[in-house]
């Protein structure tokens, strides 16, 4: 049995990670990973922030935060565990949550 959706979404993930640049200029990084998303990926709803700092014990802390939807959420995950260690990994199903299941 086909399910019929409610609303249709046009790019399924919701695609959220952090990327940690333990090497190289933070701000380059950030910009070729824009450079990549806009150019290869297709989506919407983009938002990429550098945040350089230390974390609580006093160690530098430089990592890439990623927001992006798209319907390859796996080509995002791969771009960015070649620039770095990516963790707090999320990929969200919208079309399922427009269709009032678990996302």
């Amino acid at each position: 049995m086909v399910k019929e959706h409610l609303s249709l979404v046009e790019y399924k993930f919701d695609t959220q990670l952090l990327i940690d640049i333990a090497d190289g200029d933070i701000d380059d990084a950030e910009d070729s990973l824009r450079e990549f998303i806009l150019t290869k990926l297709v989506g919407d709803s983009l938002v990429i922030a550098a945040i350089e700092g230390e974390d609580k014990y006093g160690n530098p802390e430089n990592f890439i935060k990623v927001h992006f939807h798209t319907n390859e959420p796996w080509l995002l995950l791969a771009k960015g565990q070649e620039m770095g260690d990516i963790y707090d990994i999320v990929v969200e199903n919208m079309q399922r949550q427009a269709d009032g299941l678990k996302g």
